[in-house]
């Protein structure tokens, strides 16, 4: 079974945070997803080991703030995402 018969319709085209088994958490608009990939555009990758804020904070801040841009796509393997949520689903602190 694919990645992609796993991801509800409704997430595509929507800010989502990907957290992965790894360092890395990134925050952005999925756009598509395929057998191997999930794609996002206007990306923040973030790496959780060059920064001192706990990683919840560092997503509640996305949420608050806005999405720190510094890619423009990524393409991030699906076999390393452990979840995933929209943004906006993300509480406010």
């Amino acid at each position: 079974m694919s990645s992609q018969d796993h991801v509800p319709k409704e997430l595509l085209n929507t800010d989502v945070v990907l957290d992965t088994a790894g360092q890395y958490v990134y925050i952005g608009t999925l756009t598509s997803v395929d057998e191997h990939f999930f794609t996002l555009e206007d990306v923040d990758v973030h790496d959780r080991n060059e920064s001192s804020t706990p990683k919840e904070i560092y997503i509640m801040d996305a949420r608050k703030y806005g999405i720190k841009k510094n890619r423009s796509r990524a393409y991030v393997l699906a076999k390393h995402v452990v979840s995933m949520s929209k943004l906006e689903d993300v509480l406010e602190y």
